[in-house]
């Protein structure tokens, strides 16, 4: 197996396992929730922000360990994360997870080779309380990685309480043959 497969398996478990289609829900025990730290203000006054926090506190090198406690301060309580894809068979496939749940999950595979994500896109749209964030995104194992290997999008969705931003949700599926990017949502120069 590819290093480019190992690290996206770890990431999102590959969606390999006998989970069922499209209606899956958390497997994993709850683990127990540390006690929190306040979040960091700058992290949660804007959405900019917290987007910037979100993709800073799961990226670093091979070996060194995530700010998920950073991580666990951009949520709102009950919040989830829900990677999507397709399994080998072809069926689509989804995880929905606690943070904590995640931060399990995804964490070792995070650390395991090195891991690097960055917004390269974004669309914004809006109701009332009801933010959305379509956020597209590239991964890379080192920040020095000349092409991407994995790209995708983030959806993510946002609460504004008065005080602060929290992310209540990101729902997110990479690009694969058959499911790529639209040329619309990359803002940014790309480089892969």
């Amino acid at each position: 197996m590819s290093r480019l497969r190992v690290t996206v398996a770890l990431a999102a478990l590959a969606f390999t396992t006998t989970a069922p289609a499209v209606h899956a829900q958390a497997t994993t025990a709850a683990a127990p929730v540390p006690a929190p730290r306040p979040a960091n203000p700058a992290d949660v006054a804007s959405i900019d922000a917290v987007v910037k926090a979100l993709y800073e506190s799961i990226s670093g090198p091979k070996g060194q360990p995530r700010d998920f406690d950073r991580l666990r301060t951009l949520f709102a309580p009950s919040a989830r994360m829900i990677p999507t894809g397709v399994a080998a068979d072809g069926k689509a496939r989804l995880r929905n997870w606690s943070v904590e749940e995640y931060i399990t999950a995804a964490g070792p595979g995070l650390m395991a080779n090195g891991f690097f994500e960055r917004e390269i896109g974004r669309t914004t749209e809006s109701y009332g309380n009801v933010w959305h964030i379509m956020s597209a995104y590239d991964s890379r194992y080192t920040l020095a990685d000349a092409k991407p290997f994995a790209r995708g999008i983030n959806s993510i969705q946002l609460f504004n309480g008065g005080d602060r931003w929290y992310i209540v949700s990101v729902f997110w599926d990479s690009e694969r043959p058959g499911n790529p990017i639209p040329a619309e949502r990359i803002t940014v120069k790309d480089k892969g």
